[in-house]
């Protein structure tokens, strides 16, 4: 597979953050990563939304905290949303940007769910938190103003446990998760999908930019506690067997040509289709991973990317079709 060049504008964007100084990930300690994460994607340029609003539900581990935004017009579809950083970065505010582009380009409820972060919380703590999102969505949605449509999205991290929710609903193969909804689409943003996973792009792009191979790999170490969680479906969706995957909600599957991941979401997606799913892949040419939190906010103060603009626009027209279906 060729790829074009990497895109000039999102090198620019990727040279200024480099000009900040910030270490690889796996090389700094948790709660250093986790406050250079919320320091670089958090911001105070915000887009406007209708409405946002933070709660938070009871879930398996104790309260888990969501943000709820709302488009001008409800009721709209619902996005259960959850973001990157490998599992053990990321909070609210850092998602707060891509959020609020989503509820703009697919009118829809986006509810950012705060899962249980590792190493405090490993596998499956967060895949429980990201069920128990949906079905406390699912009961809740039109207080929401969701119009009962009801789909899940993720970004990197965020996007394994996006799958992860789809392989659980109606799994009655005794894994852990039962999750009775009905999914219109997952969207799966640049996802992690299996540790060690030998594909052209970890070599290609084992040096990033943004993510490294080695960072995957210190991520996914720090995800799972066990080596036996390495075989539970839930925690490496791409491994998981094809009678599971077999009658998932339709897939949205989005990946940077210059993405360490990009291999692995394109055989994902691969698989999806197989086992009959019905299946978008997007590959979007000259950009990275995390190209959708450098999309361009319509704005005059604007320093978005363009090529990630259009991507992200394709991305969402995407998912408004299957949520429309």
């Amino acid at each position: 597979m060729t790829h074009a060049e990497f895109d000039p504008e999102m090198a620019a964007a990727v040279a200024e953050i480099d000009s900040l100084g910030v270490p690889a990930w796996h090389t700094l300690a948790t709660a250093d990563a986790r406050r250079v994460e919320d320091e670089l994607f958090s911001t105070d340029a915000h887009l406007p939304v209708a409405r946002v609003t933070d709660l938070g539900f009871a879930g398996p581990g104790g309260r888990v905290p969501v943000r709820v935004y709302r488009p001008e017009t409800t009721p709209a579809p619902t996005l259960v949303f959850y973001h990157g950083g490998g599992w053990q970065l990321g909070t609210l505010d850092s998602a707060d940007g891509i959020c609020r582009r989503l509820c703009r380009r697919l009118d829809a409820v986006i509810v950012s769910v705060d899962y249980r972060l590792a190493p405090e919380h490993p596998f499956p703590g967060a895949v429980a938190d990201a069920v128990a999102a949906v079905e406390w969505v699912d009961s809740v949605a039109s207080d929401l103003g969701g119009d009962g449509r009801l789909g899940v999205a993720g970004t990197s991290a965020g996007g394994n446990l996006a799958s992860a929710v789809a392989l659980a609903v109606g799994d009655d193969r005794t894994l852990g998760f039962d999750l009775d909804v009905d999914l219109a689409v997952q969207a799966l943003f640049y996802p992690m999908l299996a540790p060690g996973f030998d594909g052209a792009s970890r070599r290609e792009h084992a040096d990033g930019p943004l993510l490294t191979a080695q960072d995957v790999d210190a991520f996914w170490t720090t995800y799972l506690a066990t080596p036996a969680d390495a075989a539970n479906p839930y925690a490496v969706p791409l491994d998981a067997p094809a009678e599971l995957l077999s009658g998932l909600a339709p897939a949205v599957v989005a990946v940077g040509s210059h993405d360490p991941l990009r291999s692995e979401a394109v055989a994902y997606a691969q698989r999806l289709q197989e086992a009959g799913v019905a299946v978008d892949s997007v590959v979007a040419e000259g950009l990275p991973h995390g190209f959708l939190s450098f999309a361009d906010d319509a704005s005059e103060e604007s320093t978005g990317v363009a090529a990630a603009d259009r991507a992200f626009d394709t991305v969402a027209r995407s998912v408004n079709n299957s949520l429309s279906d």
